[in-house]
């Protein structure tokens, strides 16, 4: 199981999270992973082989006074520093999930948005901007394991811009995407199943 942390309204985080590695998926061998593992996938750009230690002295739990005025319909806070998604449901539940985020400061947006749709299965295709820097990558990747976007995808109001799996576990806890905000996939199922369509969203 991966890490994450479910805390009542009242509740206590005693201990700190730690052991956030988590082995690297086997490589698959069928035509579009290999293309994609050539590409170096969707949401990777630099070599991701060599360990990393991750810092996990700021995955901290949050209040959700600073951020939002009320809960309704749940709040989401993804923070682009410490690598975390804080989820508050509207009853004030609280989860939080260690995430991977953009890879360098031209690919991150911050600022308030909100989920426009919910997608259980997604299928992925590059954005221009994507094609322009990798014209090797496919132009569709169908639902499957092979799908960069994981298991689950929630689109923002930003064009092109998710919080979504991925099956590629090397990358939660670091610089490692192009712009969307990723989870492990039983942490994004876990998250689909508690938001809905205009859950608020911000990025810090």
């Amino acid at each position: 199981m991966k890490p994450a942390v479910t805390l009542g309204r009242r509740s206590f985080l005693a201990s700190g999270v730690a052991a956030l590695a988590t082995p690297a998926l086997a490589q698959a061998t069928n035509p579009i992973a290999q293309q994609l593992e050539n590409a170096a996938t969707i949401e990777i750009e630099r070599d991701l082989s060599s360990a990393v230690r991750r810092n996990t002295s700021s995955f901290r739990t949050l209040e959700w006074q600073p951020y939002f005025s009320s809960l309704d319909g749940g709040a989401i806070l993804v923070d682009i520093d410490s690598r975390a998604l804080h989820f508050w449901e509207p009853t004030g539940t609280y989860h939080l999930y260690p995430s991977s985020v953009p890879l360098s400061d031209d690919l991150t947006r911050r600022g308030r948005t909100e989920i426009i749709k919910k997608v259980e299965g997604p299928e992925w295709r590059p954005t221009p901007s994507m094609k322009l820097r990798n014209p090797e990558w496919p132009d569709f990747v169908p639902a499957g394991p092979d799908n960069p976007l994981g298991t689950h995808a929630l689109w923002l109001s930003w064009q092109y811009y998710r919080i979504h799996g991925t099956h590629d576990t090397r990358k939660i806890g670091r610089r490692s995407s192009n712009g969307c905000i990723g989870l492990y996939n039983e942490h994004i199922a876990q998250l689909f199943a508690m938001t809905k369509v205009g859950t608020q969203v911000l990025l810090i």
